[in-house]
């Protein structure tokens, strides 16, 4: 019997169209550790595990339209990012985010080098530190790539909004930034 961690990708993928329960299997072991972080990103570690498993069934029931045009782990990524969305639709997480007219200014900028003294990990955990409305805006703008007329679509919002979401975010990760640095001297 082969290993099955030596399937190609379109192995898995076809041996998942055919609906066999170890192709799933393995699709799920090679991902997971992937798609899981996308999901705490969003969601944090509560809502994170329920969406992840919510998402391997949305990729299971799907997977016969993805059609290899792009990466898989993308296409995958993109149903994650919209499983985690529906989660924070249906808790209402947004309906707390605000519309400000000027993010405030924090005084300065960050000194040279504070940034290189902060790991990768600590920044995701800042990141995850927001609150749920501007952290979702902030990981569709930032880490996804989004444009502010997709987040606005996506989030139900208005593209004005998604733009002060973005950047208070922004500040209030910088201030969380100065008080971490600031915390090392």
């Amino acid at each position: 019997m082969r290993d099955p961690s030596t399937y190609t990708e379109a192995e898995l993928i076809a041996g998942c169209v055919r609906g066999e329960r170890k192709a799933q299997q393995v699709l799920y072991e090679r991902y997971a550790s992937v798609m899981y972080p996308v999901c705490i990103r969003y969601l944090g570690r509560e809502d994170a595990k329920d969406v992840l498993q919510d998402g391997f069934l949305t990729v299971f029931d799907k997977i016969g339209t993805y059609k290899g045009e792009g990466s898989f782990e993308g296409w995958m990524r993109k149903i994650f990012v919209n499983a985690c969305l529906m989660q924070i639709r249906k808790s209402d997480a947004l309906r707390f985010s605000e519309d400000i007219a000027e993010s405030p200014e924090l005084g300065g900028v960050l000194e040279h080098g504070v940034l290189e003294q902060i790991e990768s990990r600590q920044i995701l955990d800042l990141i995850a530190q927001l609150p749920p409305g501007l952290r979702s805006v902030f990981n569709l703008f930032v880490m996804e790539g989004y444009s502010h007329a997709e987040v606005a679509e996506a989030l139900g919002m208005t593209e004005q909004s998604s733009r002060s979401q973005v950047s208070r975010a922004r500040s209030l990760l910088q201030k969380k930034i100065k008080e971490l640095y600031n915390g090392k001297k």
